[in-house]
């Protein structure tokens, strides 16, 4: 887990030490442990890396380069087959140097080109600087795990891990730059799916796709897609054995690092899921961690306490404090971006808690997109005549049921000037559409899964444990984003997942021998806290003078709408809470992004 951030300037201009000395500090939480340059002045290119030191902590410096010093490469993620990878290229003669995975990648590009991205089973966002072609390569993991964010006007290229290591575009007099396309669709998603960004001008690198910047001009090509899977029927036994090998193989080579590793276990289906499977390939028991509530309709604890028992765990528990909005404004300079979500803030207090202990942790994320966990799902597709919808109007009606503010509503909230710029760009037509015109042969509810797959996960949920890990520099790894197991997701036909209204339906059934049916079928509880009550009662009156006051809402939104919805979620005549909690999250991130 690392950093990584470059440089090129396609006139050939000079590339100023300063400059990359900026972005690695402002990376430094990602990489604690090293720093390293590569600066090529004669053809103006310059890529870097701020390391988490996880995999061959004294071999693994970064960049790596070839023999010849034509090939340079820098990482930030894990490449978790590379002992695999390592041992085939060592049976063909090639010398490996080193124990690092880092290495890995560059003698397969020395020897397969970007082909060899499809040969790593990882999260990662990759730079290589190949003097060869004079090309830099840009790509990223499948699914978006690792971020990368690139900005190209024609002739100056830089490149980051996060949006703040980009320099000029924060700081006081920065609201030009504010992409309005980009909050227009924040209105929408709740988060701001890429290839938007917050910044005009920047955008986000595409999961799955590789960028090949020359003084030319660059080029942009798709490396892998899950939308190339087909369903297929399968009996349950069959299913729930590929199903738990992949799955039990997903974990065992998460659990490859040199340092100290552990895992957030909140009892539910899919974390109890993985730290069973992390018990079977371990000594010694497995560090698990958890932060507890005293309101017991937000606290999970006793559940994860079950299941650290039932695989012998060493457990730890904190009762964190219920009302966190006082970190909401840190939680947001880690995402660069506004994110209405607010579980962000308890992420971050139990990776507060495991950094003490460990660096690395697995996680369950991504078993709720693949497998439908969400209740959305079965609201969606259980309520009286679902099924009966033709395509486009099932397309439509989903994105409406997902959506944060409907079209109306957006219209109603925007002042005329913005109105006007943004009045006529329909979020689904922009963002929803494509993806699922993708997943097209998919069965509704995989389609679906399809489009948070490509959206809610990587524009948000993915976000999560990477941000707030990072903020404190530990490594989440996620088993079921093993790309293995996203194919064999979307060979299962959408009846494996949701029947009869009991979501993860042959998942459930195939994993309770290992956890037992308490916590495989136990009702699920959402990892967040209760905002929406915080602004009725005791927030309200810092709700109210946080959106009434923000330059940022003032200059984009009519005052009467927010205030008669601030009037009624108080009263109780309506419930707001995800709208205000986006609205507050714009507003806070505004604060800190252009106004310090």
């Amino acid at each position: 887990m690392c950093g990584i951030f470059g440089l090129r300037d396609r006139s050939l201009a000079p590339l100023y030490a300063a400059d990359l000395s900026w972005m690695a500090r402002h990376l430094a939480h990602r990489g604690p442990d090293d720093e390293g340059i590569h600066h090529d002045a004669a053809r103006s290119v310059a890529i870097g890396n701020r390391r988490l030191s996880i995999i061959d902590i004294g071999g693994g410096h970064q960049p790596m380069r070839s023999d010849d010093g034509r090939i340079t490469v820098v990482q930030n993620g894990e490449i978790f087959n590379y002992v695999e990878l390592a041992a085939e290229l060592r049976a063909q003669g090639v010398r490996l140097d080193t124990q690092s995975d880092t290495e890995v990648i560059l003698r397969l590009y020395e020897r397969e080109g970007i082909a060899c991205l499809s040969r790593l089973n990882g999260m990662f966002a990759i730079a290589i600087d190949d003097a060869r072609e004079d090309a830099l390569y840009l790509a990223r993991d499948r699914i978006g795990v690792k971020p990368l964010y690139l900005y190209d006007d024609g002739r100056r290229v830089a490149f980051a891990s996060e949006l703040k290591a980009l320099p000029g575009w924060t700081g006081r007099g920065c609201d030009e730059r504010i992409d309005l396309e980009a909050i227009h669709h924040y209105l929408a998603f709740n988060y701001i799916p890429a290839p938007w960004t917050v910044w005009q001008g920047i955008r986000h690198v595409m999961p799955g796709t590789w960028v090949r910047i020359t003084r030319g001009g660059s080029q942009t090509q798709r490396w892998w897609s899950l939308a190339d899977q087909r369903e297929r029927a399968s009996a349950f036994e069959p299913w729930a054995e590929e199903f738990m090998a992949l799955l039990d193989d997903a974990t065992r080579i998460r659990l490859r690092a040199d340092v100290p590793w552990g895992a957030f276990l909140s009892g539910g289906v899919d974390s109890s899921t993985i730290v069973g499977l992390m018990a079977r390939h371990v000594q010694q028991p497995v560090k698990t961690f958890c932060i507890g509530f005293a309101d017991p309709r937000f606290d999970e604890s006793a559940f994860a306490a079950e299941a650290a028992r039932r695989f012998g765990c060493e457990h730890t528990r904190e009762v964190a404090e219920l009302n966190m909005l006082d970190r909401w404004p840190h939680v947001l300079w880690h995402l660069d971006q506004p994110h209405g979500d607010a579980s962000f803030m308890p992420t971050l207090r139990v990776s507060e808690l495991a950094a003490r202990h460990v660096k690395v942790v697995l996680t369950g994320d991504g078993g709720d997109e693949l497998f439908a966990g969400y209740e959305k799902y079965e609201h969606f597709f259980d309520r009286p005549g679902a099924a009966a919808l033709g395509e486009a109007e099932f397309r439509r009606t989903y994105f409406d049921s997902i959506s944060l503010f409907q079209p109306a509503a957006r219209a109603a909230l925007y002042r005329p000037e913005v109105a006007a710029q943004v009045g006529g760009i329909d979020s689904f037509e922009a963002a929803a559409k494509p993806w699922f015109e993708e997943a097209a042969h998919f069965d509704r509810l995989n389609q679906a899964l399809y489009l948070d797959m490509q959206l809610l996960l990587s524009g948000n949920n993915l976000v999560k444990p990477d941000r707030m890990g990072m903020a404190v520099s530990i490594e989440a790894r996620t088993p079921f984003l093993d790309w293995r197991m996203m194919e064999f997701a979307f060979r299962s036909p959408g009846a494996t997942k949701l029947h009869g209204g009991d979501k993860k339906h042959w998942y459930k059934r195939a994993v309770v021998p290992l956890i037992g049916e308490d916590l495989a079928y136990r009702k699920k509880q959402m990892f967040t806290v209760p905002v929406g009550e915080w602004f009725r009662r005791e927030s309200h009156d810092w709700l109210r003078g946080q959106l009434l006051d923000s330059p940022i809402l003032g200059r984009l939104f009519r005052r009467e709408p927010l205030v008669d919805m601030l009037d009624a979620h108080r009263d109780g005549r309506a419930n707001f809470t995800r709208e205000l909690r986006a609205l507050v999250a714009l507003a806070l991130w505004h604060q800190g992004a252009c106004t310090s």
